[in-house]
């Protein structure tokens, strides 16, 4: 099996690159945000590769690092998620951004990739709940208010803040990441009006 692969690009195509090891094409699909990153044809690059066999056909995947490699493997492991939609997500969202946006439950931000509606978005958010904070930067305490907000566990002046900064125009997600952190630096006992603010000043760093 090939892991992965230096050579120097020969062409680009839509969804694919060439990829020249010595004398020797490989045809390597690739998401949108990898083929981005890629220098122009002539030039040498490494690119990390994960080889799917089936029985009528060989196709190769690469990527630019070896952690979009395992999100890619992350994702084809969710019912309803192939090659296709896989590499889709991976071009609208970096790895660390997927990871956080399945922490946090924000099935909106997932079902911004072309292909993927909210029913599948909020499955990948739920398959994938355990796997995310391994490559995530998010605050263990603000995923948790988060799952329990989509949940509707949040009561009291978490509660009471959270609906309001939703009424001011934020998305839940992020609403719930301001209270976290607020209710984190004023501790417990905070008052409404109090985790208000500071999840304001919160969502404007």
């Amino acid at each position: 099996m090939i892991g992965k692969l230096n050579g120097v690009i020969d062409s680009y195509g839509d969804e694919h690159v060439i990829l020249d090891c010595h004398g020797v094409g490989y045809l390597v699909h690739c998401s949108s945000r990898t083929l981005q990153a890629l220098p122009q044809a002539g030039e040498a690059t490494t690119l990390f590769i994960e080889t799917i066999v089936r029985e009528d056909m060989i196709r190769l995947f690469g990527f630019a690092s070896a952690l979009e490699k395992d999100w890619f493997n992350i994702l084809l492991g969710v019912q309803g998620v192939g090659q296709k939609v896989a590499l889709a997500i991976l071009s609208t969202l970096k790895p660390g951004e997927l990871a956080n946006a399945i922490a946090m439950k924000d099935k909106a931000a997932i079902a911004r990739t072309s292909g993927v509606g909210p029913k599948l978005a909020e499955r990948i958010c739920v398959e994938l709940k355990d796997k995310a904070p391994a490559f995530g930067s998010i605050d263990p305490a603000v995923a948790k208010l988060a799952g329990e907000a989509d949940e509707g566990r949040v009561k009291g002046p978490l509660k009471d803040a959270m609906s309001a900064l939703v009424n001011l125009g934020y998305g839940q997600p992020q609403a719930a990441a301001a209270v976290a952190a607020a209710s984190k630096a004023l501790g417990e006992d905070a008052a409404v009006s109090a985790l208000i603010r500071q999840g304001l000043k919160e969502l404007a760093k």
